[in-house]
Protein backbone atom coordinates (compact mmCIF):
# COMPACT_ATOMS: atom_id res chain seq x y z
CA UNK A 1 0.00 0.00 0.00
CA UNK A 2 1.48 3.34 -0.96
CA UNK A 3 0.51 6.78 0.26
CA UNK A 4 -1.55 7.50 -2.90
CA UNK A 5 -4.01 4.82 -1.82
CA UNK A 6 -3.93 5.91 1.80
CA UNK A 7 -2.99 9.60 2.09
CA UNK A 8 -2.74 9.50 5.88
CA UNK A 9 -0.28 6.60 5.96
CA UNK A 10 2.54 8.70 7.47
CA UNK A 11 0.13 10.14 10.03
CA UNK A 12 -0.85 6.61 11.01
CA UNK A 13 2.83 5.71 11.33
CA UNK A 14 3.59 8.76 13.45
CA UNK A 15 0.60 8.06 15.72
CA UNK A 16 1.54 4.39 16.18
CA UNK A 17 5.17 5.32 16.80
CA UNK A 18 4.24 8.00 19.30
CA UNK A 19 2.03 5.67 21.30
CA UNK A 20 4.56 2.83 21.43
CA UNK A 21 7.36 5.24 22.31
CA UNK A 22 5.51 7.00 25.13
CA UNK A 23 4.50 3.61 26.54
CA UNK A 24 8.08 3.35 27.84
CA UNK A 25 7.95 6.62 29.77
CA UNK A 26 6.02 5.29 32.82
CA UNK A 27 8.67 2.58 33.35
CA UNK A 28 11.49 5.10 33.08
CA UNK A 29 9.78 7.45 35.54
CA UNK A 30 8.94 4.66 37.99
CA UNK A 31 12.51 3.35 37.88
CA UNK A 32 13.89 6.83 38.51
CA UNK A 33 11.43 7.45 41.35
CA UNK A 34 11.79 4.13 43.17
CA UNK A 35 15.43 3.42 42.24
CA UNK A 36 14.29 -0.20 41.88
CA UNK A 37 14.74 -2.23 38.68
CA UNK A 38 15.28 -5.73 40.05
CA UNK A 39 11.99 -7.03 38.63
CA UNK A 40 12.76 -5.82 35.09
CA UNK A 41 14.12 -8.44 32.72
CA UNK A 42 17.55 -7.42 31.44
CA UNK A 43 17.37 -9.83 28.52
CA UNK A 44 14.00 -8.41 27.43
CA UNK A 45 15.36 -4.86 27.34
CA UNK A 46 18.60 -5.90 25.62
CA UNK A 47 16.66 -7.74 22.91
CA UNK A 48 14.29 -4.78 22.59
CA UNK A 49 17.25 -2.40 22.25
CA UNK A 50 18.78 -4.53 19.49
CA UNK A 51 15.43 -4.72 17.70
CA UNK A 52 14.99 -0.96 17.94
CA UNK A 53 18.45 -0.36 16.48
CA UNK A 54 17.59 -2.70 13.60
CA UNK A 55 14.23 -1.00 13.01
CA UNK A 56 15.92 2.41 13.04
CA UNK A 57 18.45 1.18 10.51
CA UNK A 58 15.65 -0.21 8.36
CA UNK A 59 13.84 3.14 8.55
CA UNK A 60 16.97 4.99 7.51
CA UNK A 61 17.49 2.68 4.52
CA UNK A 62 13.83 3.07 3.49
CA UNK A 63 13.77 6.81 4.35
CA UNK A 64 10.70 6.16 6.50
CA UNK A 65 10.58 8.95 9.06
CA UNK A 66 7.86 7.49 11.31
CA UNK A 67 9.90 4.28 11.65
CA UNK A 68 13.15 6.19 12.21
CA UNK A 69 11.82 8.59 14.83
CA UNK A 70 9.69 6.14 16.81
CA UNK A 71 12.39 3.52 17.05
CA UNK A 72 15.20 5.98 17.73
CA UNK A 73 13.37 7.60 20.64
CA UNK A 74 12.16 4.23 21.94
CA UNK A 75 15.79 3.08 21.91
CA UNK A 76 16.75 6.12 24.03
CA UNK A 77 14.13 5.19 26.65
CA UNK A 78 15.17 1.53 26.62
CA UNK A 79 18.82 2.57 26.98
CA UNK A 80 17.89 4.69 30.01
CA UNK A 81 16.13 1.69 31.56
CA UNK A 82 19.20 -0.50 30.96
CA UNK A 83 21.49 2.15 32.45
CA UNK A 84 19.23 2.33 35.51
CA UNK A 85 19.32 -1.49 35.78
CA UNK A 86 23.12 -1.27 36.02
CA UNK A 87 23.09 1.76 38.32
CA UNK A 88 20.50 0.37 40.79
CA UNK A 89 21.87 -3.19 40.83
Amino acid sequence: MDSTNFPYLHLLGFLAGTLTTISLIPQVLKSLKTKHTKDLSTSTYVLLAIGLILWTTYGIIKTDYPVILANFFSFIFVAVILILKIKYR
